[in-house]
């Protein structure tokens, strides 16, 4: 299926979490798709590469370092806009896997303050320059965590949760209005860094995550889905999308090949 050119009032798309993983892999395919993308993580080398990769792929982008749980800096950077067309909140992450009771409070503060207050800061810096654009756009990035719970997951469903009803409330808030809510709720993908940074750099308790699935879903495999999203026509708004590997049935029911 055709997808809709990027008109040129909506032409910048603003992507959070672009130095690796879903957030690159979006980047790629957002600037192939005709958009201005703009890069923002707290490693500006990462961006900085990329933005150069996407350049030399004879599309544009520009990298910007910027932390989203800093509301001043992130205030800072909506200035540089006069409209947006498009905001992928995808910084993210999740930290740690121990129950409730054993659980660290301040790795449920990280996950908070980066899933929802990030997404939250980022939004209200740049909803008036996306509804100025006349044909605006805010994904967020999710989980199938902000869904359905799973033992050993309370904080970061908790703050995936979070994040889907900031999305399902804000669609709500401003219907009528040219900006469209769309939220993208991957299941198990396996990219370079989400469940080594959920163990503290365990690898192979990271490598465990995926042990026996033939096939997760990659970083490209979501960047897809949210590109095919954006880049409806206007009228159209996928409200929610979850996207899981076909070896995944639910949070805890996962097809292990021995």
């Amino acid at each position: 299926m055709a997808t809709a050119a990027p008109s040129a009032a909506s032409r910048i798309a603003v992507v959070t979490g672009a130095s690796s993983g879903i957030g690159a892999a979006t980047a790629r395919q957002l600037a192939a798709a005709g958009y201005r993308v703009v890069l923002t993580a707290r490693r500006k080398d990462r961006i900085e590469a990329l933005a150069e990769e996407i350049d030399a792929a004879g599309h544009a982008a520009t990298a910007y370092q910027l932390d989203v749980t800093d509301r001043a800096a992130v205030d800072e950077f909506a200035t540089a806009f006069a409209t947006v067309g498009v905001l992928v909140n995808n910084a993210g992450g999740a930290l740690g896997a121990d129950p409730v009771a054993t659980g660290d409070p301040a790795d449920w503060r990280t996950m908070y303050e980066t899933n929802v207050l990030g997404t939250l800061n980022l939004t209200q810096a740049l909803l008036p320059k996306l509804e100025a654009s006349g044909d605006g756009t805010v994904v967020v990035v999710s989980s199938t965590a902000g869904h359905a719970t799973y033992e050993g997951g309370a904080g970061y469903v908790a703050a995936k949760h979070g994040a889907h009803v900031l999305a399902e409330t804000l669609r709500l808030e401003i219907v009528g209005r040219p900006v469209r809510v769309i939220e993208i709720a991957p299941g198990m993908v396996r990219t370079d860094e989400f469940a080594l940074t959920r163990f503290g750099g365990d690898r192979e308790r990271a490598d465990k995550v995926y042990e026996g699935v033939a096939e997760p879903l990659t970083a490209d495999d979501v960047a897809d889905t949210i590109t095919w999203a954006v880049t409806r026509p206007s009228h159209v708004n996928i409200d929610l999308l979850v996207v899981r590997p076909r070896a995944q049935a639910s949070n805890t029911k996962v097809h292990r090949e021995r």
